[in-house]
Parts: C-alpha cells; sequence; structure tokens
C-alpha cells in the first residue's frame, strides 16, 4: 500500500560541456502524485494566476493568487533564461527504478522535464495526467507517449468501469481533453514570452504543444498508427 506521507523523487540533470551542471529534484507526493508547491521568499510576477491568465484555467485568484505550473516551473526558467535552445548537454534523468542518459538538445532536454513538473502540479487540467509523471519515461517518442497516455486513460476506465459508471473506450473526452491542454500550452508560453533573451524554455514548450497537437491527431484518426502492434 503507498503510503501517502513519502515521495516519490525524480532528478534530472544537465551537464554543460564546461563543465557546469544544473540540477532538478521533482518530488511527487506517493499518495497524490502531486509536486508540493515550492517554497519562495519571493515570487515572481509572471507567476501570478491573473497574470495572462489561460483561457481555459478554473482557478480563481482570490483561492489561488499564483498559477501551479508557473511556480512549478520558475526556477527552471530563471536558470536556462540566457541559453539557446540548440546548445547540446549532457541530460541525466534518475528516478528510484533507472536511470536515463542521453546527448541531445537542451531543448529535448527541457521539453522532458517541463512535461514532467506539468504532469505532477496542482493545476487542476494537468490532473487527468499525473499517472504519467509517476511512470515518467524522459526523452520519449511521440509514438512512446502515445502509448502510455492512451494505455493510462483506458486503465483509468477500468477502475471506473468498477465503479459502475459510464466508461469512455472510445477516448472522445481524452480528445477533448488534449485539446483544452493545447490551450493551456499557448496560455503558458505567453506567460514566459520576452522575459529574457534565450529561448530554450519556449522552445522546450512548444515542443511540448506540438506533441499534445500530435497525440490529438492520433486519437481523431482512431490510433490507426499503432495498429501495426497487433497483427490480425
Amino acid at each position: 500500500m503507498t503510503n501517502e506521507n513519502t515521495t516519490y523523487r525524480i532528478s534530472y540533470e544537465f551537464y554543460f560541456g564546461s563543465g557546469d551542471s544544473k540540477h532538478f529534484h521533482i518530488d511527487l507526493n506517493a499518495g497524490t502524485l502531486i509536486i508540493a508547491a515550492p517554497n519562495m521568499t519571493k515570487k515572481p510576477v509572471w507567476t501570478r494566476l491573473d497574470f495572462k491568465q489561460c483561457p481555459c484555467c478554473p482557478l480563481q485568484k482570490e483561492k489561488h493568487p499564483h498559477c501551479p505550473i508557473a511556480l512549478n516551473i520558475a526556477s527552471v526558467v530563471a536558470s536556462f533564461q540566457n541559453t539557446v535552445s540548440y546548445e547540446t548537454f549532457t541530460v541525466r534523468c534518475v528516478t528510484p527504478e533507472r536511470t536515463y542518459l542521453k546527448n541531445t538538445s537542451l531543448m529535448e532536454g527541457l521539453s522532458s522535464l517541463l512535461g514532467l513538473i506539468m504532469a505532477g502540479s496542482s493545476c487542476p487540467i494537468m490532473a487527468l495526467f499525473r499517472p504519467m509523471a509517476r511512470f515518467h519515461l524522459p526523452f520519449s517518442t511521440v509514438e512512446e507517449t502515445t502509448v502510455r497516455a492512451v494505455s493510462l486513460y483506458l486503465l483509468r476506465q477500468y477502475f471506473i468501469h468498477k465503479s459502475k459508471q459510464v466508461v469512455d473506450l472510445d477516448l472522445k473526452k481524452l480528445l477533448n481533453h488534449y485539446e483544452t491542454i493545447q490551450t493551456l500550452n499557448a496560455g503558458l508560453l505567453e506567460r514566459i514570452r520576452g522575459l529574457h533573451q534565450g529561448d530554450a524554455d519556449r522552445n522546450a514548450i512548444c515542443i511540448f504543444h506540438s506533441l499534445s497537437q500530435l497525440l490529438s491527431s492520433e486519437i481523431d484518426t482512431d490510433l490507426c498508427s499503432l495498429k501495426y502492434l497487433f497483427p490480425a
């Protein structure tokens, strides 16, 4: 049984060619799969909920003065504020079960990290993807992400079925949700646009945005690209 007082830590380490490095620890609550809000003495203005708030956001600033996702990515955005996306890094991702290592562009490494943080944030729109944060796969391809997203969604439908509720085997609700995610991604991009000279974090969010569009397209075409996995 899961102990809700424990955490599940996923670490990202970015190694520069100069020998410098940056480290980020993402601690998911083992019970809720939510990242605890960072302890910040001074929160950036752009993290306020009413600063270019996403059109799809259901939160109210009286109860939630700051955007949960913006708060959680603030330290990452600040760390790479003057870095360009095409720079090559060695990125190491460490989970309790295994370690992943890849020489890749900063844009791809950041996209993987930001996707994890967004899924684990207390944003109600991202709640559907919290299981994906727990079973995080860094540097995943479109096909890998599609398989993980759909598989976990259908596992959710199994538990909904067991509780005698109506299930969504046609993935219509998942498709609608990904369309909302695209609005969220665009809103988040607006938040950080123009904050600094570097482009790595913005391009990383653009990758995440494009991935959401591709996943929507896959679902809308009945996942035809995955049929080869199940030959007749």
